[in-house]
């Protein structure tokens, strides 16, 4: 069933403009870029006062930070999907895009997580142990999602 959404999104007038467009597949690779930096520096910033216990500080980043990083997803995934209209079959096939995919789910879980932990207990005065998991797990997470997303080029 995958594999023939894949075939289909290839077969597509998307599949088919960003493999035939000059401009196409490399402005969405670009803004793809863009969109991880935005993403996994704002995650970043925010993880690093989580991991030293700074929950007030994460707070007052978070105002700045979180908007970013969810521009970040939203550039990754409108241009992602172009990017994988161009080869959905054999990127769908590739282990490093897999992972990729996997590591994002648990990204966005931990995300989850935190914030619906957050709503329940003040982590301002909640130990630091909690802030370092989450923020240790985001930053680990994330910057693994950069790395299987470069490493789809060569597997």
């Amino acid at each position: 069933m995958v594999a023939a959404l894949l075939a289909d999104l290839e077969a597509s007038g998307l599949g088919q403009m960003a493999r035939s467009s000059r401009w196409l597949y490399p402005a969405a690779n670009l803004l793809h870029v863009l969109g991880a930096a935005l993403l996994v520096g704002g995650m970043a910033v925010l993880d690093i006062l989580l991991i030293r216990g700074r929950a007030e500080a994460a707070d007052a980043v978070g105002r700045v930070a979180i908007p970013l990083a969810v521009l970040g997803i939203v550039l990754q995934v409108t241009t992602g999907v172009v990017l994988l209209a161009a080869e959905a079959t054999a990127v769908g096939r590739n282990p490093a895009f897999l992972a990729k995919l996997g590591l994002i789910l648990v990204g966005l879980a931990n995300v989850a997580a935190y914030h619906a932990w957050r709503r329940r207990t003040y982590a301002h005065r909640a130990g630091p142990a909690r802030l370092r998991l989450h923020g240790g797990l985001s930053l680990a997470v994330w910057v693994a999602v950069l790395l299987a997303g470069r490493a789809i080029a060569y597997l």
